[in-house]
């Protein structure tokens, strides 16, 4: 039973060469995980517009989340790696640092959306709020932190020439 579709092969579509095109894809994707996370947040300001429903403090998520992106893809893996990068006040060492504290805000600011959720929203829970600002604030974080994977380790360098 192990080898019954070992002779078994799909046709190749000819038409369908997404290699050359990765990057756009990639690109696109993440774009649009970042889009869906923030517009959840533009809907939560716009359906709870009362601290009491919803404190404005907890954007501070989003904007740290954002700000991993933004770090997270500021350095090319040829800089972590040590091929390209040499030359700047720490070189590699720099760049994988900086790496390092981009990564660090991300699943920073996706533990405190949890958080957020959690303590907030679901164990204490008041009577008359609604917890779904709780949960656009996690699932916020998470497509940010999800888009900000899918750019940086989604696209492939070699296409950049």
């Amino acid at each position: 039973m192990a080898g019954c579709l070992d002779n078994f092969q799909l046709p190749q579509c000819d038409w369908l060469n997404l290699e050359e095109r990765r990057n756009a894809l990639t690109s696109i994707a993440a774009g649009f995980l970042f889009f869906t996370g923030w517009w959840i947040m533009i809907d939560v300001a716009a359906r709870y517009p009362d601290a009491y429903d919803f404190d404005h403090a907890y954007y501070s998520c989003g904007v740290v989340g954002t700000l991993a992106l933004v770090m997270i893809n500021a350095v090319s893996n040829s800089a972590v790696r040590g091929d390209a990068y040499t030359a700047g006040c720490l070189g590699q060492r720099g760049a994988r640092v900086w790496l390092l504290l981009g990564f660090l805000l991300g699943f920073g600011s996706l533990i405190a959306a949890a958080w957020i959720l959690f303590a907030v929203y679901v164990v204490n829970q008041t009577p008359g709020v609604d917890q779904w600002p709780g949960v656009a604030v996690f699932l916020q974080n998470a497509l940010i932190f999800m888009s900000a994977l899918l750019f940086k380790f989604g696209r492939t360098e070699e296409l950049w020439g």
